[in-house]
């Protein structure tokens, strides 16, 4: 097991993201945005900048946080988009020694749930396709979209797609859209999850981000069954209380963003440690 986060959270530049992980102690890192732009989004130039400095680093990539199928692409957008983005992130994601990238499934745009359901499942296979013939794995995150919305949803999704290239990123800070918690989509989709983000929330509509085991998610439940169970993958912090990149907000501190980022990370160590004794 090991610690990383979706280092956006801690600065915009990648030197400041490589900053707060070494802070951190952390060799892992899980890379969204560079500068406001995603990774798969950004010119080779800064492409090839951002290489050089993560191996100077001896940082490893542990995942790509894509834009594929998230809160911003509805089941009613253009696909090719997707198609597009998923293309130019393999060839990245092989030069920086990954295998997962992040996607979602689609935000509903006042379609029924069965074309909602039926759309979702044919663009995520052809997505898969793409991914096996590249050697890369689409992680799912319980988020927006039919997989996020509760546990059968969850499966239903997983088992429709039924590739060894769709597997899933657990977020603990997510709350179904629809019923349940996320510990019902955790005990649905156990035998695929490969990776984790640790995240905490409050409040109904849960939008109110908490440090990790201080909120609603259960973080400490599933974390602890997770382990017990033999997980040995990774674990990524996003806090979400300086800045949340699906709302638009963004930290109005920088430096503050920075500390707070490190000191999520202190507390999930030390959540974990807890856990695991």
């Amino acid at each position: 097991m090991f610690l990383s986060g979706i280092a956006d959270e801690a600065a915009d530049s990648i030197d400041g993201q490589i900053a707060a992980h070494k802070e951190l102690g952390w060799d892992h890192i899980e890379i969204r945005n560079i500068g406001r732009k995603n990774l798969t989004d950004v010119d080779d130039a800064v492409f090839d900048a951002v290489e050089k400095k993560l191996g100077e680093a001896k940082m490893k990539v542990v995942c790509f946080a894509s834009q594929i199928a998230n809160w911003s692409r509805k089941i009613t957008g253009d696909f090719s988009v997707d198609v597009e983005e998923l293309k130019r992130a393999i060839p990245r994601m092989k030069r920086l020694g990954t295998r997962y990238i992040r996607i979602m499934s689609y935000p509903n745009d006042n379609c029924t749930d069965a074309f909602w359901r039926k759309e979702v499942i044919k663009r995520i296979k052809e997505l898969v396709r793409i991914a096996e013939d590249g050697g890369v794995v689409l992680a799912h995150e319980n988020c927006s979209g039919w997989g996020g919305l509760n546990a059968e949803e969850a499966l239903d999704l997983t088992e429709s797609v039924n590739s060894p290239a769709f597997k899933w990123i657990l977020d603990t800070g997510n709350k179904p859209h629809r019923s349940g918690t996320i510990y019902d989509i955790y005990k649905k989709v156990r035998g695929y999850v490969e990776h984790v983000h640790i995240k905490d929330y409050k409040g109904e509509k849960g939008d109110q981000f908490v440090f990790p085991g201080e909120g609603e998610g259960e973080v400490k439940k599933i974390l602890k069954e997770l382990i017990a169970s033999g997980y040995n993958g990774g674990f990524s912090i996003e806090p979400h209380m300086a800045a949340v990149a699906h709302t638009g907000k963004e930290a109005e501190d920088k430096m503050a963003a920075y500390k707070l980022y490190i000191e999520y990370g202190r507390r999930a160590e030390k959540l974990l440690k807890e856990i695991s004794l």
